[in-house]
């Protein structure tokens, strides 16, 4: 438990300098995904659904929400125009990293497996368009990524019940339909858990990433699928690297395509980074690239050439030149005070548990910036 909870608020930090970059005179909505909690810093060990209505008592949880800011500078800055709240809350989580063109969000509720989808097309008064829970097996969606043709393509964690079984992908249409599945099970590899994922539409490729939400057990592995069809075409064991002490090759986290629109590297929760080799032929590999240094890493994002990753047991930020991806080389770290990262004393790292999701839209959209703060579970 302490492993998946203390994954939760770093990238909180760069969000509001990004504004800046947008055009003058445009009109800016940040929306945050959340969740009431009365005793946030409560410490909590639930693990299973069995232990929800005991997380929800101590940490005192009321409903999951979205709330809308207006950040388009002005006596209005910072204000609260809206406040949609959901269901009962258990673990707001995770939404798109970007919002969706159509402007229809996914926000989820990971560990009371609840998902919420938000039609954001008039800012001011955001919707809920619908709600679903599991998907026929599949259950505990993860990570959104919209798809070119309108779709929206997730993660799925588990599937026959909470931590049974590998989960997959499923794909949804416009109106929430669901318009194929695919399983992530794997021969020779019980801990496969589909964590987050890139999409690749010139390479007609999907990667995903395989680690358990609540750290119950370690995966190893990355998947490739055909995006076309969805079809797994390759379970791909991470290479361990003897001169990288404490880091198992383990939990790789969040995939990410470079500026060329082809190339993928895979970080780890472990602070590695490993780069997806012949993505588009028929026997795809890993090579081991980087080693952060660390062995907490977080959720990373990718600049132009460059691929900036937050390191959580280091408080520290670093840039990486991603111009050659078989030898990237670090342009820039900046080091946190040890007090710019806390969430509780050792006994009680849990405490993580108020984490939202956080993102701006911009009229008119081209002069909009992703504004994105990131759970990195």
């Amino acid at each position: 438990m302490k492993k998946a909870m203390f994954r939760c608020l770093l990238l909180l930090v760069p969000t509001l300098p990004l504004i800046a970059a947008a055009a003058p005179g445009s009109s800016h909505y940040l929306f945050v995904w959340a969740m009431e909690a009365s005793h946030p810093q409560a410490a909590d060990t639930a693990m299973t659904p069995a232990h929800i209505a005991a997380r929800r008592d101590r940490l005192g949880l009321g409903n999951d929400f979205l709330a809308v800011f207006d950040v388009g500078g002005g006596p209005s800055f910072g204000k609260l125009v809206a406040m949609l709240p959901v269901g009962e809350a258990v673990m707001a989580h995770h939404t798109n990293y970007a919002e969706p063109p159509n402007d229809v969000l996914y926000a989820n509720d990971w560990f009371g497996n609840s998902t919420y989808v938000f039609d954001l097309r008039d800012p001011v008064h955001p919707r809920l368009a619908r709600k679903f829970g599991s998907i026929g097996a599949f259950g505990y969606p993860h990570s959104f990524v919209y798809l070119s043709n309108g779709n929206t393509l997730a993660t799925f964690q588990y599937s026959g019940g909470f931590n049974h079984a590998a989960g997959g992908l499923v794909e949804f249409d416009l109106e929430g339909r669901v318009v194929r599945t695919a399983s992530a099970i794997a021969p020779g590899h019980p801990n496969i858990r589909p964590y987050s994922l890139t999409v690749v539409p010139k390479l007609d490729r999907v990667v995903t990433s395989s680690a358990d939400m609540m750290g119950a057990q370690v995966s190893h592995v990355t998947q490739i699928w055909r995006l076309s069809d969805l079809k797994l075409l390759k379970t791909m064991q991470l290479p361990p690297q003897p001169d990288s002490f404490y880091d198992t090759a383990a939990d790789s986290s969040e995939p990410r395509l470079l500026a060329d629109g082809k190339t993928v590297v895979v970080p780890t929760f472990n602070c590695g980074l490993f780069l997806v080799q012949n993505l588009a032929g028929d026997n795809p590999s890993l090579q081991h690239v980087y080693d952060f240094g660390y062995r907490t890493c977080e959720v990373p994002i990718v600049v132009g050439n460059f691929l900036v990753e937050t390191m959580q047991s280091g408080h520290a930020i670093a840039s990486l030149d991603m111009h050659d991806p078989e030898h990237p080389h670090e342009v820039s770290r900046i080091l946190l005070a040890p007090d710019e990262y806390r969430i509780g004393s050792p006994s009680n790292r849990a405490e993580t548990v108020w984490s939202s999701r956080v993102m701006a839209r911009s009229i008119p959209r081209s002069a909009s910036p992703l504004l994105s703060a990131a759970p990195a579970n």
